[in-house]
């Protein structure tokens, strides 16, 4: 259940009666957010102003931390993820928190039902220049899939073995909107948007030698991109282009909703 499917069924359960209003605003009393201990204010709120539920940042905090984060946030959310987990953190996780699963070419670790119900139509196609680049798009890949999307992947068709890209263009052509993944110089962005008609999401990924400059060669190859079409996201930020595409799919629903 949602977040605002489970507003609704509190507010409901109020007006019948089967919920006291002391009970309710117990619950609520934390619906904007929640202070853990003094390290943490979980924003319970954001599922119902974004559509997505806040995302556990996981480099810099302690185990016992993000334990206790996600405890809070299970109580809320169907679905509770933390990112750049390493197998080790994800190991002390899992020994208080039996149900979290691990993702490890993504390193996430999250509480999500086995099945996940479709957010909305569309499809959202995720491409990498490398296999180097796999950990990147893996965490667009997965984050996409928690939150409910369709997801197609397609790895390891960079420039450099154009024919690679061209044999799979069906990819291209079945998708909604398009996660292009690539370190090195960054070119592949630019060739998916010159042949798609939709958008293309590009992430710049810091694998390179040392003139990439830890992703920002590829970065200022996206944004100076000719083709048309392209958003650009920051280095490695797999899951904020995965929102972001979200986003963009929902947006299309709810356009098409109102025709």
């Amino acid at each position: 259940m949602t977040q605002p499917e489970a507003l609704r069924e509190l507010l409901d359960a109020v007006a019948t009666g089967k919920v006291s209003s002391n009970l309710a605003f117990d619950r609520l009393k934390h619906l904007d957010y929640e202070p853990i201990a003094d390290f943490a204010k979980v924003d319970h709120h954001r599922a119902l102003r974004t559509g997505f539920p806040e995302a556990i940042w996981g480099p810099g905090k302690t185990v016992t931390q993000i334990v206790e984060i996600m405890r809070a946030m299970q109580q809320r959310e169907p679905v509770v993820m933390a990112t750049r987990i390493t197998p080790e953190v994800h190991a002390g996780i899992q020994a208080e928190l039996r149900a979290v699963r691990y993702f490890e070419a993504a390193r996430i670790s999250a509480i999500a039902p086995q099945s996940l119900p479709k957010n909305c139509p569309g499809t959202i196609g995720i491409l990498t220049a490398g296999t180097a680049d796999l950990a990147v798009a893996e965490e667009a890949a997965i984050t996409a899939e928690l939150s409910g999307f369709q997801v197609t992947r397609l790895w390891d068709v960079g420039v450099a073995g154009i024919h690679r890209l061209l044999d799979n263009r069906r990819v291209i052509d079945q998708s909604d909107v398009l996660i292009v993944v690539a370190g090195m110089e960054g070119a592949l962005p630019s060739v998916v948007a010159g042949l798609a008609d939709v958008p293309v999401l590009a992430v710049p990924t810091s694998i390179g030698y040392g003139a990439s400059f830890g992703g920002l060669a590829p970065l200022l190859t996206m944004l100076n991109s000719c083709a048309t079409g392209i958003g650009v996201v920051n280095i490695d930020n797999g899951f904020g282009a995965a929102v972001l595409a979200g986003q963009i799919l929902r947006t299309a629903a709810k356009i098409s909703a109102k025709n």
